[in-house]
């Protein structure tokens, strides 16, 4: 009988929630935000009367939808598990972790690298945080082009609907994490590395 899941795929996907949901924990210890579908969720939980969790995973249903589609159940089952995971963990390390004092450049660069190496974890382990990294993923294997260049554009989206709510000094340190994270994933990831490309 095939096994549902390996032991180095759960280590795998584990280490990926843990580091990206500690990138989040960085993120709302100063008010940014990051890109793509996690952005748009933090963005939200800063002026909706919900915590980043239950955005999260609302905003990530449609990606969901698309995953099964295009990827199929292994991928999208593991996917759902992550996303319900990071909207779990996030709120949990926050409670926990209590920063006195931390400037958000830093705060942006930990958490644009926490994020970055989290999502590399997730794509090497058949699985994505959901939302826009779905899609990414689908347009590298039909395409060629890079998923971390693909979320970079996607990014400068984000950030336009961040700079009605963020001062801009926040709104460059968010940018600063964005890049960090996506070139991360640009040097370090690419389809041919991951069983999503089967």
């Amino acid at each position: 009988m095939k096994k549902l899941i390996s032991f180095h795929d759960l280590q795998g996907l584990a280490f990926g929630v843990l580091m990206t949901s500690l990138g989040v924990v960085f993120l709302k210890a100063v008010g940014l935000v990051t890109g793509q579908t996690a952005g748009l969720a933090l963005l939200l939980s800063y002026v909706l009367p919900f915590g980043f969790g239950p955005v999260f995973f609302a905003v990530s249903i449609p990606f969901l939808i698309l995953s099964w589609i295009k990827r199929g159940p292994d991928f999208t089952i593991r996917t759902m598990c992550v996303v319900a995971s990071i909207s779990f963990a996030v709120p949990l390390l926050a409670a926990h972790i209590v920063f006195e004092s931390i400037p958000p450049l830093l705060a942006a660069i930990l958490a644009g690298a926490c994020s970055g190496v989290g999502l590399v974890a997730l794509f090497r382990h058949n699985a994505s945080a959901g939302g826009l990294g779905i899609l990414a993923l689908i347009i590298e294997q039909k395409t060629g082009f890079k998923t971390g260049w693909f979320q970079l554009c996607f990014d400068v989206c984000v950030f336009l609907i961040a700079s009605l709510v963020l001062e801009p000094m926040q709104l460059l340190y968010s940018c600063v994490g964005a890049v960090v994270l996506n070139l991360i994933i640009v040097w370090n990831f690419t389809i041919d590395q991951s069983r999503t490309s089967a």
